[in-house]
């Protein structure tokens, strides 16, 4: 009936939106095991910046032990701005625990957690929390909740009432009922007699869905014969565990209410530790769940042993070929070490003294190099801040302490725009780049102001012209002359720059020609209205030299007068770059979200379902790059959090009238 794995420590994750209870779970699971109450933040949450939001904000690790066998726990952060925490996490856990609220309303929050499990084969169940808090029927939750599950959800359980409260549970494969009782663990009972039915009903269901995986039961209960418990225990272990079903249990974490019971059920039914690394292809060695930099400890690579024990001063060898070698290890319960000779099999501990550590590698302590087969999909930055320290005497610290902000978070990317003279932050949305930047005052004493990007406007000519230029300088000795004569006329969209030369009788020295090409490219760095110029082609037709005083710079000099001189002539057209966005969002909110597009001056291309998804829409459309800046935001006020969108350039376009006069006078300032 029961999967065991003697020795070594499960590990566990526990998924789901903001606000569902992931960390008082937690919590729950340490004091129903422990038998000793533990302080909210001692275990989780205990961040500054996590206990200013009242939420998780990252990965939060702890352990304990339970009938004979060692758990440990990682808390994950439940909103998409922090989702990139858990990206490189969860293919190492043997099991998820989603944790929802009983409100059908929200049943929505759950998909993006259930398809990037199922995306990783990572079997999963579900632990409704604050069941005592429940309003309405389990079937009507569990009716809202089975739309965003790919596979069936199999409920184990169902309540049982006093009044409108919950008061317990009857478990539908043991068949037994539990009465709560607050503080201490839930006491035997008879199932009541007008329960009696339902609870006939609710068991026949769940076999009837793990029928749908076993043949021989099915046969069984055709024929009505009742099969043995354990023959039906084996059934829900294999089928979770094949990622078939989903078993829902509930109870209240803030009141302990169905810890017990899940705690269980957790250990009968956890997976093997080889099932996590079968699919993570290792076979002996730590896979790094999570890099950071922990103060005096420097940084501390926490990672997941898989092969056999772990010990003190192993040799890694790292994906790239590199050796280091462990500098110490500690297991994790919060924000407390305690230091450890070694770490056993299918333990999370933290090693230290590996700088070339990051989340999602193998040390592998085989001798070879080892790769995970299971690859995070990337996620695109969806919001950006250009940064300035403060104190100019603090650029060095910045650049270094962003360095590390950036190695400890894979949601952050830390890029130069040369063009802007701009360093930009990048994260998963405002609250993600506003907590970086939180981080970097706090460890590392950097205050830094924060400014918009500057959008990489473009400008254009409308009309050809011809264009004569000189420059002829003396001063002493040898002077400077040169004389050139060039035609300008516009090209298409997206053609940038072409040059070339129709000079005829040696009018220009062939091996002056390039130094006119080169002063026109100096010249189309910065047009009249202050941004480089393109989409349009410059032809070299006449000039005139100079046996003594014609150089290559003195024709350079020519030809960024000539073309200067010729913009200012032909006018300049502002171009603005589009990108194109693909936003998803939950169905009921599509009309919203195109209606914003559209006030940003989105051109919406088209909406349609998004593929594998039930109940989301997929819209597409052309957006001006200046409009973005804040749209995550906007567009996850709009979808309970959970719309996302991927944007590429796409063309430039002309922009006039008072946005265009707005974006020159941006660049005159």
């Amino acid at each position: 009936m029961a999967i065991r794995d003697t020795g070594s420590v499960r590990a566990l994750a526990l998924v789901g939106p903001t606000s569902a209870g992931k960390t008082a779970l937690m919590e729950a699971l340490l004091e129903a095991a422990t038998g000793q109450a533990v302080r909210p933040g001692e275990v989780g949450d205990s961040s500054p910046e996590a206990k200013a939001r009242g939420h998780s904000v990252e990965l939060n690790l702890a352990g304990f032990d339970f009938m004979g066998d060692r758990y440990v726990v990682v808390d994950c952060p439940g909103s998409l701005e922090f989702c990139c925490e858990i990206d490189k996490a969860l293919p190492a856990v043997d099991l998820a625990i989603v944790v929802a609220e009983p409100d059908p309303a929200k049943a929505i929050l759950l998909q993006p957690t259930l398809r990037e499990l199922e995306r990783l084969g990572i079997p999963h169940a579900l632990f409704i929390n604050k069941m005592d808090q429940a309003h309405g029927t389990l079937n009507e939750l569990l009716e809202a909740l089975a739309p965003v599950s790919s596979a069936p959800l199999v409920a184990r359980q169902i309540p049982t009432w006093n009044g409108d409260k919950v008061s317990g549970y009857i478990d539908l494969a043991l068949e037994r009922c539990f009465v709560y009782r607050p503080g201490k663990p839930s006491e035997l009972a008879e199932i009541p007699a007008d329960l009696r039915q339902e609870e006939t009903d609710a068991r026949f269901h769940m076999l009837e869905q793990i029928a749908d995986f076993d043949d021989e039961l099915l046969e069984q209960l055709l024929t009505d014969v009742q099969p043995s418990r354990d023959a039906v225990f084996t059934d829900l272990v294999r089928e979770m565990n094949d990622g078939l079903i989903v078993p829902v249990f509930f109870g209240s974490a803030q009141n302990g209410f169905g810890i017990r019971r899940l705690l269980k059920a957790l250990r009968h039914e956890t997976p093997p530790v080889g099932k996590a690394a079968q699919r993570l292809g290792i076979t002996e060695g730590a896979y790094v769940l999570k890099a950071a930099y922990a103060g005096q400890s420097g940084k501390l690579a926490y990672a997941r042993v898989f092969g056999g024990k772990l010990a003190d001063g192993a040799e890694f060898v790292m994906a790239d070929g590199s050796k280091s070698r462990a500098g110490g290890l500690s297991q994790v319960q919060g924000s407390a070490l305690k230091k450890i000779a070694e770490a056993p099999l299918g333990d999370i501990c933290a090693i230290g003294k590996v700088e070339q550590a990051a989340a999602g590698q193998i040390l592998s302590t085989t001798g070879q190099p080892q790769v995970p087969k299971a690859e995070a999909r990337p996620r695109r930055p969806l919001f950006s801040v250009a940064l300035m320290a403060k104190n100019r005497n603090d650029d060095v610290r910045l650049s270094g302490s962003l360095g590390k902000l950036v190695e400890e978070d894979p949601g952050l990317s830390l890029t130069h725009d040369p063009e802007q003279r701009q360093i930009l932050l990048s994260g998963q949305g405002e609250g993600h780049v506003r907590l970086a930047l939180e981080r970097l005052k706090r460890r590392y004493g950097v205050e830094i102001d924060t400014l918009q990007p500057k959008t990489p406007y473009r400008e254009t000519i409308a009309r050809a012209a011809t264009q004569r230029a000189r420059h002829k300088k003396q001063s002493g000795g040898h002077g400077q002359f040169a004389d050139v004569t060039i035609e300008v006329k516009p090209l298409p969209r997206g053609s940038g720059f072409v040059f070339q030369s129709k000079v005829v009788g040696g009018a220009v020295p062939r091996q002056w020609i390039p130094a006119v090409e080169t002063g026109v490219r100096d010249g189309l760095a910065k047009g009249p209205l202050g941004f480089p110029v393109t989409d349009l082609e410059v032809t070299l037709t006449d000039g005139m030299t100079h046996s003594v005083d014609s150089s290559e710079m003195a024709f350079r000099t020519a030809g960024r007068l000539a073309i200067e001189d010729a913009l200012k002539a032909v006018g300049s057209i502002l171009l603005e770059p589009i990108e194109k966005l693909t936003v998803y969002s939950p169905s009921p909110s599509a009309s919203h979200v195109t209606s914003a597009l559209t006030a940003r001056r989105g051109q919406i291309l088209g909406l349609s379902p998004r593929e594998d998804w039930r109940g989301w829409e997929r819209i597409e459309a052309y957006l001006p790059q200046s409009e973005r800046q804040d749209l995550i935001a906007e567009l996850r006020g709009l979808t309970q959090g959970l719309g996302a969108f991927e944007a590429d350039f796409d063309h430039m376009s002309e922009l006039h009238g008072r946005l265009a006069e707005e974006a020159a006078q941006g660049a005159r300032a």
